[in-house]
């Protein structure tokens, strides 16, 4: 016979004792017993229950103290309490509900009565168990559907979302932008095997990825082999420039430690300018947040028409910076979409 829960029987009169186990057996329940309220806390503390039979009136730890160590303790506080006494009071039932008591029977009790409410506390904690663990997979789907949505969005824009805000769009009036782009991994592509292609490239940008934090950038992207990077958005931040600008020069180093590390000698050009862009999230299945405007353009020609393994800048963000950095002028380029743009290429910071 297969029994349908654990339950735990509390008198300090054995004849109870064994009247109950003989009537819940027939209800193929687990039983067992326990004679004062100390040795059923021992026996909850030590297995699990799913229903405690309790008189109230024992020697020692009484019902209501041992029913108050039971609710009070996390770890018990879920199992039912079914309380049974002959004292037939309704302050003492009143007082057994307060402490938490599920039900409360009187002896000497029907054992018709006392099936049925056994039988519905199990089920009530059947219910409770089944509600928790669906609850438990819900938080768990929830919190890993938070961490994936956290992977692609910035938890500004991320917290918006799962707040259910349906058009994210702003417009942020400061910003600096970078662009990077390995040098010649197009051609690479089409003579390694994709694992080696992606294994290099995921090396590469974890060193990027790792650098974020640190300077309290955003990532907005990464487009085949280009990296672009976004300082004042979503959050603003006065010092956006700065904060990319060093960005840039640990990039750089990144890379470095890497070919060193790999035997490798890849370069990368890196663009950066400043400006007004317009940032929001695209999609409906696949989000992601992106920029938009000038800014962001001329940040990718910077990129395009800079020099492998220099860093180049508009005019816009070398004001922004001229007093901090180290700069060596290039002068006026032509630049695609734009004519001709004086442009300088970051050398390093200032000294203290």
């Amino acid at each position: 016979m297969t029994t349908q829960g654990r339950v735990l029987v509390v008198d300090d009169n054995e004849t109870n004792r064994a009247l109950l186990r003989e009537r819940l057996v027939r209800q193929a329940l687990h039983v067992e017993e326990a004679g004062d309220g100390h040795d059923a806390l021992r026996r909850l503390a030590a297995k699990p229950f799913d229903l405690v039979l309790l008189d109230v009136m024992m020697p020692g730890l009484d019902g209501f103290e041992t029913l108050r160590s039971i609710k009070t303790d996390p770890g018990l506080c879920e199992v039912p309490v079914l309380m049974i006494s002959a004292v037939d009071e309704t302050d003492s039932v009143v007082r057994c509900l307060q402490l938490g008591a599920e039900d409360y029977l009187p002896k000497p009790f029907e054992p018709a009565v006392l099936q049925a409410r056994v039988g519905t506390c199990l089920e009530r904690k059947r219910l409770r168990d089944r509600e928790r663990v669906h609850l438990q997979a819900l938080r768990a789907e929830r919190d890993r559907a938070e961490r994936l949505l956290l992977n692609v969005l910035p938890r500004s824009i991320a917290d918006r979302l799962m707040a259910s805000e349906t058009t994210i769009a702003e417009n942020f009036s400061e910003a600096s932008i970078l662009f990077a782009d390995i040098v010649g991994f197009t051609e690479l592509a089409s003579r390694l095997p994709a694992r080696d292609l992606v294994g290099i490239l995921n090396g590469i940008f974890s060193g990027f990825d790792a650098l974020l934090e640190r300077h309290g950038l955003e990532k907005i992207k990464t487009i085949g082999d280009a990296y672009l990077v976004a300082g004042g958005v979503p959050v603003p931040r006065p010092d956006h420039a700065p904060a990319v600008a060093a960005m840039a020069l640990d990039m750089c180093e990144s890379l470095r430690q890497f070919n060193q590390r790999n035997g490798a000698s890849f370069s990368m050009r890196v663009g950066i300018n400043s400006g007004p862009v317009v940032g929001g999230v695209i999609g409906t299945h696949k989000f992601i947040f992106d920029l938009w405007g000038d800014a962001v353009n001329v940040a990718s020609r910077m990129e395009s028409h800079g020099e492998p393994g220099r860093i180049q800048l508009t005019e816009a963000s070398w004001r922004l910076l001229r007093e901090r950095y180290h700069f060596e002028e290039r002068g006026l380029i032509p630049i695609k979409g734009k004519g001709k743009m004086r442009t300088y290429f970051l050398v390093g910071p200032r000294a203290a």
